[in-house]
């Protein structure tokens, strides 16, 4: 008989409310950068759009770094896709926000590519301790 045990997968608990209310935080900051975002990048066409792309790179992977997760990351990702998407329906007097160039499509693709890599890179969760290799 081996003396050592199985690893067994750790059950989920319930986030904190602290955790919670730094989710929301982030997800409402999402909106703010997405709405920032569409109107700098629309005043300063080259600038303005790597700012609003570097700008939403910066609230992605902060946010992942603060929470320490990849839920962080995901978060304001929603959150600026939410803004982005209401933002770009026409009203009934037929305004919208994003023009049919360029640079509106660059930030819209380029925003989601930059979401993608920032949930990716995003810290996924370890189990705490000394840094061992798992299953020694």
């Amino acid at each position: 008989m081996s003396d050592r045990q199985p690893l067994l997968a750790q059950p989920l608990r319930r986030p904190s409310p602290g955790r919670i209310a730094a989710h929301l935080a982030l997800f409402a900051l999402g909106l703010v950068i997405g709405i920032a975002g569409t109107l700098v990048e629309a005043a300063w066409f080259p600038g303005g759009l790597l700012l609003s792309l570097a700008g939403a790179a910066g609230t992605f992977l902060g946010g992942a770094l603060a929470t320490g997760g990849r839920a962080g990351a995901v978060a304001p990702a929603a959150g600026w896709m939410l803004s982005v998407i209401l933002l770009t329906t026409t009203r009934p007097e037929g305004d919208f926000a994003f023009a049919a160039g360029a640079g509106s499509y660059l930030f819209l693709l380029g925003g989601m590519a930059v979401a993608v890599i920032c949930a990716t890179l995003g810290l996924g969760r370890q189990p705490g301790g000394p840094s061992v290799r798992l299953g020694k």
